[in-house]
Order: C-alpha cells, then structure tokens, then sequence
C-alpha cells in the first residue's frame, strides 16, 4: 500500500531558476561608455558656465580674478546697455527669420508634395542649402553681396543703384540683407520636416471634403494645417532656438555690424570672451540667455498645446 500511494504521489513542480540580472543591464551597460563620454563633454562645460558665472575670471587681468557672486548679472541688467540692445535684435532677429522660414518652407513643401515631372530634382534643389555649413553658407552670400563682383554691381549695370553700393556696410540694409542670406539656408529645414509630416496625412480626407463640396483653402485649414500642428510646433521651437543661438553666418557675414547693428547676444558674448578675455562676465551673460531660452521654451510648448489633440 505505501509503495502505491508513493507511486501515485504527483511528482514535485521543478524549481524556477532565477532570472539572471546580466541580460536586463547588459544594454545600460553597452550603452554606459557613449553616456559617459557625453555626460563628460555636456555636463562639465554646463556646470562650468554656471560656477565662472559667479567669478571674476580674466586671464588676461589674473589680479582681479575671484568670487564675485551675483556682481556680473548685476552688472547686466543695470550697467550695460550693449546687452539690451543686443537681446533685443536677437528677438528682432529670430521673430523674422522663423516666422518666414515657417511661411516659405510650408509653401515649398506643399509645392513638392504635388505629383509633377521632375519632382525628385525639384525636391534635390530645394533641399540643398541645409546640406550647406553656416560658415560657407556666408561665405557664398559675402560674394553675392561684393559692392565689386556682387549682385549689386550687376544691378548698377542695368542702371539700378549706384556703383560700390556694400549693403553689407549700410545700417539700412545690413538687417535684410542678412535676413535673406540666412533664408537660403534656413527655409529647407521646415520644408523637409513639413513634407514628411504631409506624406502621412490620408488622401481619404481630401477626397471625403472634397465630395462635400469644401475648397481647397478650406482642404488646408481645416485638413493639412491641424495635422500638421505638431510638426509646425517642434520646428519652430528648434529652429527659433538655433537661430538665436546663430553666431557662425552673422560673424562672417557682417561681424555684428555696421555700428553693432547685427549683433546677437551669442555674438555679443562671444566677443566678450574670445576677443575681451572676461570669461567670467560672458559665463553670466550665457546663463542668462540660457534661462530665457528655457522659459520661453516651456511658455511656448504650454501655449502651444504640444501633443494634445487638435480640435
């Protein structure tokens, strides 16, 4: 009897091995040394604006280097009119250039979203200047703009303008003068975010609107611009940051002239520390322009209704 109830005993469930933990760490532990290398080459020039920020650091001056606290931001805001007037041609200067990079890149991209012959060069040519760095990209518009070679001596030919006219050198053509320069490379940036976002919208909306008899601007207000919200939004913050940021095109196109007349504050504070050597003056100032571009970030984006359905 015992030897049957010891046959008929179900036999124990096998012991569940423990999961191992190396497979779940084995991608932190991949990725571990590209985050390392990037933790080290943002977060230590970050943490060191911030603490130069509160000195007086001038190499050239060593006997006046030390702590300082908030002096340099007092300085700023109270003493120095040169960082108003820059930080307001730098608003000046990304409200117009994404405003109309928004304007003509949503225009081509609607234009290259059409089915015509030779779309594909036509969508090459209109991409092209992005592909273009800052610094050639002035490079090509300081020639353009050459009082001797450029498209002004052309238009002196044809008996428009006068002959060593620099729009460059004038403080009442330098502004758009370089607004048009920075177009060129700036409009495909929209219109390749724009497009891609269009290729997902469903040809059964155009076609359902259309049998309900709607036009095609009402097509685009109502059908293409919600769709296209997210993508409008995400450009122009990012774009409305790297222009503000925008350094390379102005300083070798103009170099924040004629008279100070286009320059930014990135310019501004570049010069003051490349060219003054008062690294710590410029650490305040690019803190400062640090926390307006965050703020201004997350009004826009809470404004903006970023991710949230459109109605």
């Amino acid at each position: 009897m015992a030897q049957a109830a010891a046959v008929a005993k179900p036999p124990a469930p096998p012991r569940r091995r423990r999961a191992s933990a190396t497979p779940r760490r084995l991608p932190y532990l991949l990725i571990a040394p590209a985050a390392l290398l990037m933790l080290g080459f943002i977060a230590y020039p970050v943490i060191s604006v911030f603490y130069y920020s509160l000195q007086n650091y001038n190499p050239t001056k060593p006997w006046r280097n030390g702590y300082a606290g908030f002096d340099n931001f007092v300085h700023a805001f109270t003493e120095d009119p040169v960082f108003w007037d820059t930080l307001t041609f730098s608003a000046k200067w990304v409200f117009v250039e994404v405003g109309l990079q928004l304007l003509f890149g949503l225009a081509l991209a609607l234009i290259v979203n059409q089915t015509f012959v030779g779309r594909a060069m036509g969508r090459a040519l209109v991409f092209s200047p992005w592909a273009v760095s800052g610094v050639l990209t002035s490079a090509i518009w300081v020639l353009l703009y050459n009082s001797q070679t450029g498209i002004t001596r052309y238009l002196a030919d044809m008996g428009i303008g006068s002959y060593g006219t620099s729009w460059l050198s004038d403080t009442s053509t330098v502004f758009p003068a370089a607004i048009v320069a920075d177009l060129w490379r700036g409009v495909p940036f929209f219109a390749i975010l724009i497009l891609a976002d269009l290729q997902s919208v469903s040809k059964d909306l155009y076609e359902a609107a259309e049998v309900d008899g709607a036009s095609r601007f009402k097509q685009f207000w109502h059908i293409t611009l919600p769709h296209l919200k997210d993508a409008i939004i995400l450009s122009t913050l990012l774009r409305a940051v790297w222009e503000f940021n925008n350094v390379d095109l102005l300083y070798t196109l103009t170099g924040g002239g004629p008279a100070g007349e286009t320059t930014t504050l990135p310019l501004y504070i570049a010069n003051t520390s490349v060219d003054a050597h008062n690294f710590g003056y410029a650490s305040a100032l690019t803190t400062v322009a640090f926390v307006i571009l965050l703020f201004c970030s997350m009004v826009y984006l809470r404004l903006s209704k970023f991710g949230s359905e459109a109605k």
